[in-house]
């Protein structure tokens, strides 16, 4: 018999010992889950501890009723929104740090924000103040250009909001119309 087979049959042999100590890995095991609990809890207290802190942030206005023939359309997935120019300070006051599918239409009016199992929000036009293509938002990163981020005015607050469409094409036609509507409009008061 070779070596190698030898080695083999004599493996075959040895059984693995039996637990004999159930109540100790029973006791690690429910440490462990107690501990991600634990975790998880903390996490889900420091968001509800930062939606606090954001309380002065005014209610999101409300997609209006009319139906405003629609410039734009887009359809992916929002990523969040923060305060201007701090990609990583997300804004989660009045849902805006819950990702999920979002359907946009710009109007003249402005965008009409609609996202399926979260809040619905409308940024008026005269609340736009730029859109360019970036490559991150609240933790998320993409390739360059990856991202279309509209920044716009909500009470005292420029805030960054991050979409990606399902067809990365089209960031730049939405970048090129929401600046040349702020462009247009940058002689009316804000």
């Amino acid at each position: 018999m070779t070596p190698l087979i030898a080695i083999a049959a004599e493996a075959a042999d040895q059984k693995s010992a039996e637990v004999t100590d159930w109540a100790g890995r029973l006791g690690w095991v429910a440490g462990l889950l107690l501990f991600i609990a634990f975790v998880y809890w903390l996490m889900r207290q420091g968001w509800k501890w930062r939606g606090s802190l954001q309380s002065d942030l005014p209610e999101l206005p409300e997609v209006p009723a009319s139906g405003a023939e629609a410039t734009l359309r887009l359809s992916g997935r929002y990523h969040g929104s923060t305060t201007a120019g701090q990609w990583l300070d997300r804004i989660v006051a009045h849902g805006l740090g819950t990702r999920s599918r979002v359907e946009l239409t710009l109007t003249d009016a402005g965008i009409e924000v609609v996202r399926p199992g979260a809040n619905d929000f409308f940024v008026p036009a005269g609340a736009l103040r730029e859109a360019r293509l970036d490559k991150g938002i609240a933790g998320k990163v993409l390739a360059e250009g990856g991202l279309l981020i509209v920044t716009w005015a909500h009470g005292d607050t420029l805030i960054d909001s991050g979409f990606r469409s399902d067809r990365a094409a089209e960031h730049t036609a939405w970048v090129e119309a929401i600046n040349s509507m702020i462009n247009t409009t940058e002689g009316i008061a804000r």
